[in-house]
């Protein structure tokens, strides 16, 4: 899963949010400059860290979500911390112990960043009152993602049923009459909708429920997976593949106009930001398009 950042302002000061599967990582040299300017940023964390009390706090947390966690190191390090002597970096942490809840890194948006269970406890070191400023701002910003995403979801819903009926009934009025008796009518229906499966998806539903079979267990299907955009794309598809069989094109001449529709409007669209915080959520895996299916049988 990609990385995505977000910022949080807490006292005047702006706080890097960085994801990882799933987990929330708050940068704690931005949250430094609560308690000293930029400069110092470094010093203060790595006063923090050599605490007893803060290893053994890391100790725990590590313990309880990292099933690799060198604990032999960790009490090494335990023992030692209090010590005049003893010194210890957020790297020599990470490498020593295999810890996860804390890192470091360069770049943009570089600096020392913990997951966010460890920086509310960074900040309770810096203080009490940036604590409590860092985890409602902290909170604020998962109810705007919630309700984002809610959002999508409903969008998802109504775009997923937009076109479907227009699309189910040129099938019935037009496909299904020029059938045979021995044909088998009601594959008809799941063979038009996997010709704009394969057109926009690149794979049948099948074929995208034998390469995500955990997800089908969880009850998601192709479409699903599908993004906004994706989903804009599929209800136009339904209108146009349902005004192609009305004018009698054959399979094989749809899926070529549809194909290049699909090109057309992706295009279009991924210039356009409909939700600014909506990312293609679509993992599966695509196959050659038009390999799967029999476009000479309409």
């Amino acid at each position: 899963m990609a990385n995505k950042n977000n910022i949080i302002t807490v006292q005047d000061i702006n706080i890097s949010i960085t994801t990882i599967n799933d987990n929330d990582y708050i940068c704690l040299t931005d949250m430094a400059k609560a308690k000293d300017d930029e400069s110092r940023a470094a010093d203060i964390i790595k006063n923090w860290i050599r605490n007893r009390g803060t290893i053994e706090f890391l100790g725990t947390w590590e313990s309880i979500y990292n099933p690799n966690f060198k604990v032999v190191e960790f009490d090494h390090f335990r023992k030692e911390a209090g010590l005049p002597t003893f010194t210890l970096s957020v790297n020599g942490w990470v490498e020593k112990t295999n810890a996860i809840g804390i890192f470091s890194k360069q770049g943009k948006y570089g600096g020392t960043y913990a997951h966010k269970d460890i920086a509310f406890e960074f900040g309770a070191a810096i203080s009490p009152i940036f604590k409590l400023y860092i985890i409602k701002e902290y909170q604020r910003l998962k109810e705007v993602e919630s309700n984002v995403y809610g959002i999508e979801w409903d969008i998802k819903r109504v775009l997923s049923k937009a076109n479907y009926q227009i699309h189910t009934d040129a099938i019935k009025n037009y496909i299904i009459p020029t059938l045979s008796f021995s044909q088998k009518k009601d594959w008809v229906y799941a063979e038009e909708a996997d010709l704009l499966n394969i057109v926009l998806f690149g794979c049948t539903a099948k074929q995208w429920r034998e390469a995500n079979p955990q997800r089908v267990l969880n009850g998601e299907n192709i479409r699903d997976m599908a993004s906004i955009n994706d989903l804009t794309i599929l209800s136009n598809l339904e209108s146009l593949n349902s005004a192609l069989i009305k004018s009698r094109i054959d399979k094989k001449n749809r899926f070529k106009i549809l194909l290049e529709t699909v090109k057309d409007q992706r295009k279009s669209l991924e210039s356009i930001d409909i939700m600014k915080s909506i990312k293609k959520l679509s993992n599966s895996t695509f196959i050659d398009v038009g390999k799967n299916i029999d476009l000479n049988n309409d």
